[in-house]
């Protein structure tokens, strides 16, 4: 039997409708791997569902983190060949899946919800729920997003500019460390490996191994303000920072508001909507005010081995607009660094032009950071790598 044959069903247009609902999940899922899944599917056939999907998840999932969304997604869109082909002409499945709609990712259940004209807050129309969500964004639409400020959006465009800032790399500045490794161009001999080529050659020295010092990402200290102010950002920023530095060797988080909240744990959940919830449990003062020195000093006296010797880059996100005093403040971001390669403050007010740091809590701030950077919009985080890189050099 072909796949599509009108006489066996038509499970190649489903299994394009599943692809389609990958992509709307946030999985990267293109026709190539579509394609595969359709060979895969004739190769084990339909007789066993699980054989199915094991085939499909191996041709159409790439990352880690996508794989839970990919099983979930599958149980819930192969469950019923009715619901199937209804899924295809509606793209929204009406049947009971296993896990109950309250219990589903968040990315599972944006996928398998109506589909809304970008930007529209209304109830959409029939014509509109027709409309694939990856093609609906035109050009113009894009470049809106990329320097719209997060605080303005709506609730729709929220959630897809939260997901497309996941996409977003954030290659960090490397330095020489101890460790050796062995090179071409090194500046040390590798005599293990000069004897190992000698004992090849039978004596002969034809090649010189040689060593030199291997090159890893700075130590990275995030601290996140969740107050009230920055309750927009803070979401989308930890959402962005989770996927940008996901196998950073050596990385902490920090929330703090009225108090430090360690979010290092969170931060080691493989998929981000995970992460988020794991931060969401664990901050108790979201949206409250902002107390910088005393969270500061938290630090100091409880997690002052986080920071690894003077090549940590300490970034702190936050308006500035601290209630606390503001000599607490500056004692403790004076001893924070002086244990730091680099401070770095990531302010989302410098979307304002001639925004000034005159609060207390911003000038203070302002004079112990060695550089300000702006983290308001999307274009504002694809050049983050390159200004994070121009003020490590200075």
């Amino acid at each position: 039997m072909l796949l599509g044959d009108s006489r066996g069903g038509k499970l190649a247009d489903n299994i394009a409708g599943f692809g389609r609902a990958l992509r709307r999940a946030g999985v990267k899922v293109d026709s190539q791997r579509i394609g595969l899944a359709k060979e895969a599917a004739l190769a084990v056939g339909i007789s066993e569902r699980e054989d199915l999907g094991a085939a499909f998840e191996a041709v159409m999932i790439s990352r880690e983190q996508d794989r839970l969304v990919f099983r979930e997604l599958f149980d819930i869109y192969f469950q019923d060949p009715k619901v199937a082909n209804k899924l295809l002409a509606q793209l929204l499945p009406s049947a009971e899946g296993k896990a109950e709609p309250s219990k589903r990712r968040p990315r599972v259940r944006e996928a398998l919800a109506p589909q809304k004209t970008f930007g529209q807050q209304a109830k959409p129309t029939t014509e509109d729920q027709k409309v694939e969500f990856d093609a609906v964004m035109t050009a113009s639409d894009i470049e809106r997003l990329q320097h719209a400020d997060f605080n303005a959006l709506s609730a729709t465009e929220y959630r897809l500019v939260e997901r497309l800032a996941r996409d977003i790399k954030l290659p960090l500045p490397m330095f020489a460390s101890r460790r050796s490794r062995p090179s071409r161009s090194g500046t040390r001999m590798h005599w293990p490996g000069v004897m190992h080529q000698a004992a090849a050659t039978c004596g002969e020295l034809i090649h010189l191994p040689r060593l030199a010092r291997r090159e890893q990402a700075l130590p990275l200290l995030v601290l996140v303000d969740v107050s009230g102010s920055m309750e927009r950002y803070a979401r989308l920023l930890l959402a962005f920072l989770h996927a940008a530095t996901r196998r950073h060797p050596q990385r902490d988080v920090f929330a703090f508001g009225m108090h430090l909240t360690d979010l290092t744990p969170a931060f080691r959940q493989a998929d981000t909507d995970d992460m988020l919830a794991h931060a969401s449990a664990a901050i108790e003062d979201f949206a409250g005010g902002t107390q910088l020195g005393a969270s500061l000093a938290s630090l100091r006296e409880k997690h002052a081995r986080r920071l690894v010797g003077r090549r940590t880059m300490v970034l702190v996100i936050s308006d500035g607009l601290d209630t606390g005093e503001p000599a607490d403040l500056a004692r403790e971001l004076g001893w924070l660094r002086r244990r730091s390669r680099r401070l770095l403050w990531l302010n989302p007010l410098l979307r304002f032009d001639g925004y000034a740091p005159v609060a207390r809590g911003a000038a203070v701030l302002h004079a112990h950071a060695h550089g300000m950077l702006a983290v308001h919009n999307l274009s504002k985080l694809e050049e983050l790598a390159a200004s994070l890189a121009g003020l490590m050099k200075k």
